[in-house]
C-alpha cells in the first residue's frame, strides 16, 4: 500500500496525491501494528527480478527455505502484488543462492528460531539485494503459506513449529512444466467497493485452465475481491499475464 516508483522529479507531486488518497481509504482497515500510515520510507529503486521467500531459522541459526515465489509485474511501473508463482524451475534455480544469502544475513542479524517472509531482487549480475524481512508476513492476508500447500503439499506452519525441512528433490521430482500461482484480486477498477453491486467470480474462474481454490473477500470492507490459487502449464502462461494486466472492470456490476 502506498508503494510507487518515481522515475522523474516532476512525477513526485502527483504520486504524493495518490498516496494521500490511498491512505485515506486504507488507514483504518488494519491495526497500527500491521499498517502504520504515520511514516513513509523513500528508498532507492532496486532493479532486477523479484522473489519472495518463506523461511525460518532453526535453533542453530541455519536457514530452512519453505517456498520461493517469483513476483510477476506487468511493467516496470507496476508495484502491485497481483501474481506470485512457484515452480520446479523457480525453486531449483534459486535454492542454493538463496540459502547462502539467508545464512549470511542470519549470521549478521544473529537470529535463531525465527520465521520470516523475505523479499529480494536479483540483478543481472546475480547479486541478491534484500527488500524486506518481515515475520508478520509469514502467513496472513498474503496467503503465501497456502500457495506452498497447493504447490508442494505441506503446511509451512507445521514445518516451522515442528522444525521440519522440505525434501526438495522428492517434492519437485514430478513437477516438470507445472506452475502454481496465487492471484491477488485487488480492487484496481477505480470504483469504491460500496458502489459495486456484484463481482462475477464464475466468469473470472473460466479464464484459468485449472483453478485450485477461490477465496472471496468482502470487497465492500476491504480493497480486494479475493484470491485465486491456480495451476498452469508452463507453456500456457498467457492466462496469468492476462489477469496481471487486467483492471478487473470486466467482472464488476455497479
Amino acid at each position: 500500500m502506498g508503494v510507487y516508483k518515481v522515475d522523474k522529479t516532476d512525477e513526485w507531486p502527483g504520486i504524493v496525491e495518490k498516496i494521500t488518497e490511498e491512505v485515506k481509504l486504507v488507514q483504518d482497515l488494519y491495526p497500527k501494528e500491521v499498517f502504520d500510515s504515520t511514516e513513509f520510507i523513500a528508498e532507492a529503486s532496486i532493479e532486477g527480478t523479484e522473489y519472495a521467500i518463506d523461511c525460518y531459522y532453526n535453533a542453530e541459526g541455519e536457514p530452512v527455505i519453505l517456498n520461493i515465489m517469483k513476483h510477476l509485474f506487468s511493467s516496470d511501473k507496476d508495484m502491485s502484488d497481483r501474481v506470485y508463482i512457484t515452480s520446479k524451475e523457480v525453486i531449483s534455480s534459486n535454492l542454493e543462492p538463496m540459502k547462502h544469502f539467508l545464512k549470511e544475513m542470519g549470521m549478521i542479524a544473529g537470529v535463531q528460531n525465527f520465521a520470516a517472509h523475505v523479499e529480494v531482487r536479483i540483478d543481472n549480475n546475480g547479486r541478491i539485494v534484500p527488500i524486506e524481512v518481515n515475520p508478520m508476513r509469514f502467513g496472513g492476508w498474503c496467503t503465501t503459506p497456502d500457495l506452498a500447500w497447493h504447490a508442494h503439499g505441506f503446511n509451512i506452519y507445521d514445518y516451522f513449529l515442528s522444525k521440519k525441512e522440505p525434501d526438495w528433490d522428492q517434492l519437485l521430482a514430478e513437477k516438470d512444466g507445472e506452475v502454481f500461482s496465487v492471484v491477488v484480486l485487488d480492487n484496481s477498477t477505480g470504483k469504491e467497493g460500496a458502489d459495486i453491486r456484484s463481482f462475477d467470480y464464475e466468469r473470472l474462474l473460466k479464464n484459468f485452465e485449472n483453478p485450485l481454490e477461490l477465496r472471496r473477500v468482502d470487497y465492500k470492507s476491504y480493497p480486494l475481491f479475493g484470491f485465486v490459487f491456480g495451476q498452469t502449464r508452463s507453456d500456457q502462461m498467457d492466462e496469468l499475464f492476462r489477469i496481471l494486466t487486467s483492471d478487473l472492470t470486466e467482472y464488476i456490476r455497479l
